[in-house]
Parts: C-alpha cells; structure tokens; sequence
C-alpha cells in the first residue's frame, strides 16, 4: 500500500523523499493519499504529534496541484499562529524548490512587498492566519475571484485550537463567505494531534458543505511516555525567600560564592527545576506569561552564580519576533543545549528539534493540553518525556483549610491518569449563541459589501452556520441596537451602511481578531525591541520581560513606548493574569477518587507521595468522602462541589440568586472550580440543605440566575451586545442547570441532610 502511495505521488515529490532518506511512508500518509486521490470527501487527520500529518495532508494535495495547476490561489492553508506559519513555510519551501509552485505567507509580520507579489500573480499556496483572512475578506473584496476564483483545498491546521473557541467559528464564516467568489466548492483537510471526539471534529471541519468528512483509523506504534511527578512548598507570597530574581542577584555584577548543594536547600523547587534542565535541550510549559518569566529569570539567576553559560529563553505572544525567533532557532540546534519557558505558543506544531525533556509547572489546564505537550518530546523513535512539578504556598494558619489541599497535585494526576489509563480527551463544547461574533460579522460583511439592504444583509449573515441557533428576532434585536449606537446607519434609500461610530471599531487592524486583545506598551531598549506589557510600572521601576530584569526609563503614552534599560536584581513587577479556561467536570471527579483511593502512582517522587498521603489523612479525617458541605468554624462553611467550572459557576449563581437574602448567606468566595466557601448562621444551615435538596428534586428556571439588571460581557465584542442577549446567551452557553441537579442528585443526603452537610444538622 506504501509503494502505491508512493508511485502516485508527483515525481518532484518522490525525489524530495529519496533525498531525505525517507524509507517508507507513515501509515496515515498513505491513507490521507487514498482518500485524496480516490474521494472527493473532506478529510480529518487525528493522529499524535509527529506522526507526519503535515506531509499527509501536503503530499497528495501538491500532487493535484502539480498535475493540474489552478488559475489562482490553489491551496489556503490556515493556521493559529504566526510563528507555526513560518516553521510551515520554511518547510513548504524546501519541498516545492523543484516544482513550479509558489508558497506564501501572509500574516502581520509579512512585508508589504512580498503580499504586492502575491496579489499581482496568486497562484499556489497561500499560509495565512484567520485575523489576515478577515483583513482580505474587507479590503480586498474586489481581488477575491482572481485569488481563490479557482480554489482547490483549504487546509486547517490544529483543529482542536480552534473548535472550541469563536475564533474557529470565525473561520468558519470566512470560508463560507469566500465559497462565494470560488467556482468550485473546495475540499478542507483538518489537522489535529488531540481530538476526543472525532464526530464533533468531523461535524465542525464539515460545517456548511455537503461533503461526507473521512478520518481514516490508523493503528499506530503505541508510544512510549516517562512521566515524573514532584510537588514542593514555596514559602509565602511575602516572605523574603520568596524572592524572584532576573540575572544575578548580585547587583556589583560578580558572583556570590555558592557552595555544593546550597541551591536545593536555599531554593528547593527552582533548583530541582534547574538541576534537571541544565544541560539538556528541554522546553518547560507554564500556564502564564508571568510564570514563563518568572521561572527563566530565577533559571538564569542559578547558572549565573554556577558559573554555567546562558542558555535560557521565553516564548510567548508578547515576546518581541526576533527574540521568539532566536528561541526556535536555539531549539532546532542539535547537541545545543537549550532552556526555554513558553505558553501555548510552543504547544502547537512549531518544529522545536529533538528535545530532551518536557518540564510542565503545575498542571496543565486541559488533558488536551497534556496530550500536545507531551506530544513535543520523543520524537525519531526516543520516549516522550514529561516532568511534571507542582507547587504550593506553605499551609499557615493564615490558610482555610480547602486551600491547604494540594488541588494543582490532585489535577495533574488526575490529568495523567485520565490519559494514560481511559484514553480520555475532553470533547469540544458547542456554543449556540456566540453573539460576540455576530457583532463582528455583521459589521465585516457590510464594511466588505459597503451597502446591504437588511434582508440581504440578514441572508449574508444568518445564512452562516455558526449562526444556526440565532433567530431572525435576535438578529433583528442586534440591528437595531446597532443603528441606535450609530455603529450603523440607514441611507435614504433604506440601505444598511457602517456608521460613524463603527468606522472607528471596524477601520481598527485590531477588528480583525475576535479574542480579545489588551492595549499594549512595546518596550524598547534604545532601538532594539524586547516586547510589550499590559501596565508598565512608573519610571525607576522594574519589571520582567524575555526572562531578565528592565527598568523604565521613560513612557511615551501618545506612542505607547517604554524605554527601558536592563539592570540586575530582584523583580518587582511581573505579568499578571493568565486564565486556565473551563476545566471538565470529568477532571473534578477523578480528583475526587484519587484523594479517596489506596492507589499508589508509580511516577510521583518523594514530595509528591508525601504530599498526597497528607491530604488523604486530612481528608478522610474530615469525612470529604462522605459531605459536600464542611464546617470551617464560626458562621464560615465551605462546599466541595466536585464539578467542573461551568457546574460550580452555575451552584455560586444558585446560591447568590435564592439563597443569598433569603437565607442571609454572604461573603461568596472560592477558589473555581474546587471549592467555595461562604457565611451563613448556623441556625440557617438546615434551611440551606432544604432549599439545595428542592432544588435537586424540582429542577430550576435557569433564567432565574440571571437577574434583569445584569449583563455578563465575556467575549471581546459583548460590549456592543443588546443586553437582553448577552442574559440570553450566559443562560444557554456558561451555566448548566441539568448538570448542577443530576449532580445534587448523587450527594449523600441521608435522612436529614447529613450525609451531605455532616452531623450538624
């Protein structure tokens, strides 16, 4: 079947394998060549990371092109980040060198010469991201017969990035809206090394076409995996040892003495991370920028008074591009160590080398996630390999007892054993209401057409399927809400056309991304570029950024420039924010019977063992198996709902909505989605369980939970959503009332709440 895979393919295509020495080809690229060249069906490519997907989807679909070239643009490769762009251009290059095929990029880091190249004479393969797509879709409206008129495939790259999100609902729209001026409707080939479901996949690649989607079934070589476990203590938040430092601590500029084995004692957790990096090519995953900065500088700070060369760098979206750059390029050098801390900018297909070993800081926010990070290491036949290494502030009496709980500890076994033992991957939730991008797609379609009568407009709109649940009154509810706020205007003649107001959103280059983008200070050494922060510090202070130490010199707010110079010594300020997203309630539950269970995990260390055998004690001294609902002393009580984010917001709604006067429960707090704690008179605890226990037998109104005045704005254009809509879509699409009762439904209730609520009541 290789052999017939391989004599199918275009000679320049099979030369380019005969000198790079392959010796045959993977499984799935000779069934993504089977049902290329004898289908006409769409195609999903679900296999793990370096599998050759890539290639899979590329070799047969180049040979069609070679074959029978298209009079424009005859692939459209779409990707989630700038950089994965790139690593495919260059790759793409270095195969089409012998062929008479173009290969292009377009993205915010392309030069405006090259993208003049492409619309003089489109033709080949163009690689964009889904923000310069939109840019095409309303400044070049006129241009797009004679670049994609004959469109021949469209290849989406890391499906599971996108599906879950509106920005892979905007791509969705654009091709729909781009099938308009292509003669024939082209074939999509989806991409992904993580997929839960592949039904869902496949319902998503297929969406708005008429075309069966294939995945082909491919039994593979199961890989192996090393896994370690370590957990740690840090000292608290405003303790001196506590300290984080950019470059030597040593601010004269030499190196403090430091005897063998100070740094585990003096720094335990940065020192194991250190100690198991140095040398190595090794990538390490954080779940936030701040943490990425953080981890590098004190990383540094160790090799600098070890007297080790400098080999650590960071990568993420507001790392400046020639610095990201540098750090790909270190990666890819062999037998050159290399130490980079990223954030999900790493996580994605980027050719980073042969790595020696993962390092992720506390648990990854998705098993998905775990899934693509692992998939980063063991690549050419060596073990994937991942350490993971969780921390905590040190219990003090300070602490309420939920938060003494090791939960990051609980979360990555939890994660690990999901994998490893079910093969489970979280399924990608549906939105029925994503009015963020009906907002945003309105107004690129009319500043695209200029003038659209509103029935028309409606038909452009609603006629795109991630609007298939919006109703012709909700969209009508949106129009006029939008006229009202001049983001558009009627002509005399009745038509529809962008308003004053919404000249100034759409004529944004920021209107072209739906996730929301922050107001950024590019920060500057003299003429060098380093990056850009949210909130820079006043002048005299210092910050982190690209793993070192700055100080504002000077802002220049009209310009939105920090000039800064690089010193030594301890940070002040650092990125903050960096969300985990919606943890599934699958993940809760097995957190719950690993702190319940005997088993023993053979990857966790010594501190990890410990550390969990502690929190098994606390918790069945507490009966936590048993009751949902502690005492913490005085009128202060804690639950432990054991579901995920979208169930515990929907129990903190039900609380706040029927509980909060009626039964005088106050200061609602908690760490989402692992416990919540509030204030309630001992007297009104058992009237609390009568009202949850109505609850769980009756069911509730879930519009209930969102009072008249509110308003919920959590996607990027919610703000210019009529209100009434955004209670609407908050109801459908961020609470889950039928999860919250069938939940409630199998606490422990016994006769009077105290399975449940304890002997108390």
């Amino acid at each position: 079947m290789s052999e017939q895979a391989f004599d199918r393919l275009a000679p320049f295509i099979q030369e380019y394998i005969y000198n790079h020495q392959w010796t045959e080809l993977h499984a799935i690229q000779v069934e993504a060549c089977r049902v290329v060249f004898e289908t006409d069906a769409h195609l999903l490519l679900a296999t793990g990371t370096a599998s050759g997907k890539t290639e899979a989807a590329f070799l047969p679909v180049l040979t069609l092109l070679q074959e029978n070239p298209a009079n424009t643009i005859g692939v459209l490769y779409i990707g989630p980040l700038k950089a994965l762009i790139n690593d495919q251009f260059l790759r793409l290059n270095d195969l089409l060198k012998e062929a008479n095929i173009p290969v292009w990029a377009w993205h915010g880091d392309v030069s405006p010469s090259q993208k003049h190249k492409l619309l003089k004479q489109p033709m080949g393969v163009l690689q964009i991201t889904p923000e310069s797509l939109e840019s095409l879709l309303i400044n070049r409206a006129v241009d797009l017969v004679r670049m994609f008129g004959d469109l021949r495939f469209v290849i989406i790259d890391e499906v599971h990035a996108l599906m879950s999100s509106d920005r892979g609902r905007q791509v969705l729209c654009q091709l729909l809206r781009l099938s308009k001026f292509i003669r024939e409707q082209p074939r999509r080939i989806g991409l992904s090394a993580t997929l839960g479901d592949y039904g869902l996949a496949e319902h998503w690649l297929g969406s708005g076409t008429s075309r069966a989607v294939l995945t082909p079934k491919i039994d593979g070589v199961e890989r192996k995996i090393r896994l370690t476990l370590e957990h740690f203590y840090l000292p608290p938040e405003d303790s001196p040892q506590r300290g984080h430092y950019i470059d030597s601590p040593n601010t004269q500029g030499g190196n403090p003495e430091v005897r063998d084995g100070d740094l585990s004692e003096t720094d335990p957790y940065h020192g194991y991370i250190f100690e198991h990096s140095k040398g190595r090519k090794c990538l390490i995953f954080a779940n936030s920028r701040g943490e990425t900065e953080s981890i590098i500088g004190n990383l540094r700070r160790l090799a600098d008074v070890n007297g080790l060369p400098d080999i650590y760098f960071v990568h993420h979206g507001s790392i400046s591009a020639p610095l990201r750059e540098a750090a790909e390029l270190a990666m890819r050098e062999p037998d050159r160590p290399t130490v980079t801390a990223a954030t999900v900018t790493l996580e994605l297909g980027i050719d980073v080398g042969q790595l020696d070993r993962i390092i992720q800081l506390n648990a990854p926010h998705s098993v998905s996630s775990f899934v693509q990070r692992l998939g980063r290491s063991g690549r050419r036949g060596n073990p994937s390999e991942m350490w993971f290494v969780c921390s905590k502030e040190e219990p003090s009496g300070k602490q309420l007892l939920p938060a003494q709980l090791p939960w990051q500890l609980l979360q990555c076994i939890a994660t690990i054993e999901l994998y490893l033992t079910e093969r489970w991957i979280e399924p990608i939730p549906g939105v029925q209401l994503p009015f963020s991008l009906l907002y945003h797609q309105t107004m690129s379609i009319l500043a695209s057409a200029g003038e659209l009568s509103p029935l028309s407009l409606e038909e452009r709109v609603l006629s795109l399927s991630p609007f298939d649940q919006i109703t012709r009154g909700d969209f009508k509810e949106l129009l006029l809400h939008l006229i009202g706020m001049d983001h558009i205007q009627r002509t005399d003649e009745g038509g529809l056309i962008i308003g004053l107001s919404g000249e100034r959103i759409v004529r944004n280059f920021h209107f072209y991304a739906v996730f929301p983008d922050n107001e950024e200070f590019t920060v500057r050494e003299e003429s060098s570029e380093i990056g850009s922060i949210i909130s820079p510090p006043p002048p005299g202070e210092r910050f982190g950024l690209a793993g070192r130490t700055w100080e504002v010199v000077e802002i220049d707010l009209r310009r939105k420039t920090v000039f800064a110079k690089q010193v030594k010594g301890k940070v002040t300020t650092y990125w903050s924010g960096g969300g985990i997203g919606n943890i599934h309630s699958k993940i809760l539950k097995k957190m719950r019977q690993i702190l319940f269970d005997d088993n023993d995990y053979s990857y966790l260390q010594k501190g990890a063992k410990k550390r969990l055998s502690e929190a098994r004690h606390l918790a069945r001294n507490l009966d936590l198996d048993s009751k949902n609902m502690l005492p913490l002393g005085g009128d202060t009580y804690c639950i432990f709902p054991w579901m995920g984010t979208i169930g515990y917001r929907t129990l903190e709604r039900f609380l706040k909505v029927h509980c909060k006067e009626s039964l005088g429960i106050s200061s609602i707090s908690g760490q989402s989605p692992y416990f919540m704690t509030f204030e309630l008179r001992k007297e009104r605890v058992t009237d609390l369980y009568k009202n949850i226990l109505l609850l769980a037998q009756r069911g509730i109104d879930p519009e209930s939970l969102v009072s008249a005045e509110e308003a919920p704005q959590l996607q990027k254009y919610d703000e210019f959503v009529p209100a009434s809509l955004l209670r609407k879509a908050f109801v459908t699409d961020y609470l889950n009332v039928k999860e919250l009762v069938e939940e409630l439904q199998e606490w422990h209730w016994g006769d009077s709440g105290e399975g449940c609520f304890g002997s108390h009541i």
